[in-house]
């Protein structure tokens, strides 16, 4: 891991917010040099701590669909295999792993309710799961950092 200082977590802060942001436009608004700022995003790169440039799409572009939230409680020492597990299926968009009673948290996207239900099946079938608890999401106010 590197040591990230203030030029580094400038940088990350603003890429955060608009990833397609130009190095011109950074090196103005950090007052670095676009040398120094472009070195500075491939060693970012380069060591791990950026792992991608992407875009978010507001939901009401994509097609209407289900989204949830799926707290999930693991038997014994088997989170790692269930976590390979439900990192394999593409309607979970992320995995958390967190305390208390629930051992995961997935966030699940699926195209209908039919489709959602059969994924949710597959996943309450998965060797090592104990419960869940799921929460479909009626409406989100804010993403992103």
């Amino acid at each position: 891991m590197i040591s990230v200082d203030d030029l580094d977590t400038e940088l990350l802060s603003a890429l955060r917010h608009n990833a397609r942001i130009s190095v011109s436009s950074l090196a103005a608004m950090t007052g670095a040099s676009r040398a120094t700022v472009a070195a500075r995003i491939e060693r970012l790169v380069a060591s791990g701590t950026i792992v991608g440039f992407t875009i978010r799409t507001g939901h009401e572009t994509r097609s209407a669909g289900v989204r949830a939230i799926v707290m999930i409680e693991v038997l014994g020492k088997l989170a790692d295999r269930v976590a390979d597990q439900l990192r394999g299926l593409p309607q979970v968009r992320a995995l958390h792993s967190t305390n208390g009673k629930w051992d995961f948290v997935a966030e699940l996207e699926d195209r209908d309710l039919a489709a959602f239900d059969e994924t949710l099946r597959r996943i309450r079938l998965i060797n090592g799961i104990n419960s869940t608890e799921t929460n479909i999401l009626l409406k989100t106010s804010k993403t992103g950092f």
